[in-house]
């Protein structure tokens, strides 16, 4: 990943604790002699903060390869094309066929965790630097890779770690949606006191819009916890014309793309439905539809994936405009006194939206949706248009139990595979307080 960051001692240092893998996620290296220096120093808390964005984005372990991976197998978006691939293929299947040996869950865990430490170290000790501008913006960095990792253990867990260690107990994952905010909430009030150094970017890579990413994943996880009125607040604050994405290069390329987008032997797109069904697939028309996916022209899959998985150096979105226009619709589709109109107005914007007016490439350019519509009508819609403009963003199963989409205890009736996660063999085998697995 492209940046300027000069890589002294301490910050190599700083990154090579990032390889840790404890069962017990107590990540603290006992014999790492220069660690105050790392932790007390400027250098040394970027180079954490950018060891933070390579765990969560690069390779076949990462965070966004086994978020994507993960949610599109159990929502039925991907198409497996290699049962070799047995993580994929038991997600593929799922029900009991995916236990706590399956290695994307266990990586999932871990990068999270690992994540997750490492930010509070950086959290907690930048509050200490002198200058306090780099220190909102170490704060404000580290913060979005916290939350989005206590965010994606929320999406796919029913209980959630409620702290770093050994032997840790658990929270709901409900609660751990709630952290992400808290955590959040802790850099925009660090940033609002003390706004970040303008010669702060220069530091860390290419791409990210601190305080509007920040807020975006703020209304995502407000809205998740079902406060419509604080999501709203939030994503009126998020400016659209702004974007916020992982950037890759050569030698460190795009794992959706590296890993299965380049070739034909793990997944690509299911076909142009993108696993939508009845009258919620997207319209033909629809010009989302070549965005993410181009016919392969191949025998082994009929689409190829385009979107953010086209090359070795495309970037991945950490949140979408459309997101946050369709968190407006929805929060005022489901106020305690329902706010139709408005919500279609929101709901429109992304329907007729064209690609070029989008800062990620994405528009449907579809007519306007005419209605009227009852409550559950527009909520269709909104869930519809969900999963069509954020195809393979890792947020579909959140979504599908958010809108009730059809579940059941066993595969049969289900629109996906599972409704949460098993928890990692390595987990259970070192913490007693391991929860038990949910059925389904």
């Amino acid at each position: 990943m492209k940046h300027k960051i000069k890589y002294n001692f301490w910050i190599a240092i700083a990154i090579t604790s990032l390889s840790l893998t404890s069962c017990k996620k107590d990540y603290a290296d006992p014999n790492r002699a220069t660690s105050d220096k790392v932790f007390s120093s400027v250098n040394g808390l970027t180079g954490i903060s950018v060891g933070l964005q390579r765990v969560y984005s690069l390779g076949r372990g990462s965070s966004l390869y086994n978020v994507v991976s993960m949610n599109g197998f159990i929502t039925r978006e991907l198409l497996l094309l290699n049962q070799g691939n047995l993580p994929e293929y038991q997600l593929q299947q799922g029900g009991s066929v995916v236990d706590g040996t399956n290695t994307m869950l266990a990586g999932l865990w871990t990068s999270s965790n690992k994540v997750i430490y490492e930010a509070d170290q950086v959290i907690t000790n930048a509050g200490n630097l002198t200058d306090k501008g780099i220190a909102s913006g170490l704060i404000g960095y580290a913060s979005i890779f916290k939350a989005l990792s206590i965010g994606n253990l929320s999406m796919f867990w029913e209980k959630v770690p409620e702290s770093i260690g050994t032997n840790v107990s658990f929270i709901n994952r409900a609660d751990g949606f709630t952290k992400a905010i808290a955590a959040i909430n802790n850099a925009l009030s660090v940033i609002t006191t003390t706004p970040i150094s303008a010669s702060f970017a220069g530091t860390i890579p290419a791409g990210i819009d601190i305080v509007n990413t920040l807020q975006a994943l703020k209304a995502r996880y407000l809205l998740y916890s079902g406060k419509y009125g604080e999501a709203l607040t939030a994503a009126n604050l998020v400016d659209l014309t702004k974007k916020s994405t992982l950037n890759f290069e050569a030698a460190n390329p795009n794992p959706i793309y590296d890993v299965a987008g380049s070739n034909f032997n793990v997944y690509q797109p299911i076909d142009s439905t993108m696993g939508l069904l009845g009258s919620l697939k997207p319209d033909l028309a629809d010009k989302r539809i070549p965005f993410y996916m181009v016919l392969s022209g191949s025998s082994a899959a009929r689409f190829l994936m385009k979107g953010f998985a086209a090359s070795t150096t495309t970037t991945y979105p950490i949140y979408y405009p459309g997101e946050i226009t369709l968190i407006k619709a929805e929060a005022y589709a489901r106020q305690a006194v329902p706010d139709l109109p408005n919500a279609l107005i929101e709901l429109n914007k992304i329907v007729t939206k064209k690609a070029v007016n989008d800062p990620l490439g994405i528009g449907a350019d579809l007519p306007m949706m005419v209605g009227p519509f009852t409550q559950a009508q527009l909520l269709d819609q909104i869930y519809r248009n969900r999963c069509i403009e954020m195809y393979m963003s890792g947020l579909k199963l959140e979504d599908m139990r958010r809108f009730g989409r059809p579940s059941a205890t066993t595969l049969t009736g289900s629109e996906r595979t599972r409704n949460l996660l098993p928890y990692p063999f390595r987990e259970r085998d070192n913490n007693p307080n391991t929860p038990a697995d949910p059925a389904f």
